[in-house]
């Protein structure tokens, strides 16, 4: 009798309507192994310098960069020949591949 008063409200017609969160699950899986990782640096400077680089390559992958390519062309620079003012066009927001 129920199931006259409120078809909508049935199983088969949630499963048909039902909203899909697994897009940003799967987003958000790297955060939550890593985070579970980050205990492990070893010590405080060395997961500052971790988050650091970690911080970097999302921003490379924000933009499109590829970061194996980045990071292997701003190594290989000598950045103290490099001015003061164009350290910013190292950054993987700036950096553009030659």
């Amino acid at each position: 009798m129920t199931k006259n008063l409120y078809p909508p409200f049935g199983l088969a017609q949630y499963h048909r309507n039902r909203h899909d969160n697994n897009a940003i699950e799967r987003c958000m899986r790297n955060v939550a192994v890593g985070r579970k990782n980050y205990l492990f640096c070893g010590s405080h400077d060395a997961a500052q310098r971790a988050g650091l680089l970690y911080s970097l390559l999302v921003t490379c992958k924000l933009n499109n960069v590829n970061p194996y390519n980045w990071l292997k062309d701003v190594l290989s620079r000598d950045i103290n020949e490099m001015p003061i003012n164009q350290i910013k066009t190292l950054l993987p927001y700036n950096w553009k591949e030659q």
